[in-house]
């Protein structure tokens, strides 16, 4: 056991398939600001990677952004409706932008959606589906697991 009798990292992970690393930040902008906040970024020497517009569900238009050879990304989110999720943060948030979620990557989504889910996560997806840039996502409530929540947005992304 950890300090203060919590299990350690080693024995939370060891059973949920293929973490690797974390994937991207995602950041909340408002409608109409994500041009000038690539430029932003690309000031602190950030590169545009990729933009996509997603529909579906998600209702927003991308841009994945990249420093250095790095495998982490900032992925600046703008929604593209009302309806879009990110516009709900944005309006629980006063209006303005900010950190949305936290994605990892794993190897084996569907691996590691039914390990997480039998360890107690509450799923928002009803099983892996297909997010931006041709990956595997789904994503797991911030008020998961019930006996200690991660209080965080996390999306799970397969490569």
């Amino acid at each position: 056991m950890a300090p203060g009798n919590a299990p350690s990292f080693d024995a939370v992970t060891r059973d949920i398939p293929g973490f690797l690393f974390i994937d991207h930040l995602a950041i909340a902008v408002p409608p109409g600001t994500l041009d000038e906040q690539v430029a932003a970024y690309g000031l602190l020497g950030f590169r545009e990677v990729h933009r996509e517009e997603v529909q579906g569900g998600d209702r927003v238009r991308e841009a994945l952004l990249q420093i250095g050879d790095s495998p982490n990304l900032i992925q600046l989110v703008e929604p593209m409706s009302p309806e879009s999720p990110i516009q709900k943060s944005i309006d629980r948030n006063g209006g303005k932008g900010g950190l949305n979620h936290v994605g990892f990557r794993v190897t084996d989504a569907q691996a590691a959606y039914d390990a997480l889910k039998a360890a107690g996560f509450r799923m928002i997806d009803a099983g892996p589906r297909r997010g931006s840039r041709g990956t595997t996502v789904f994503f797991m409530h911030p008020k998961s697991p019930a006996r200690s929540p991660t209080n965080i947005l996390i999306e799970v992304v397969q490569e």
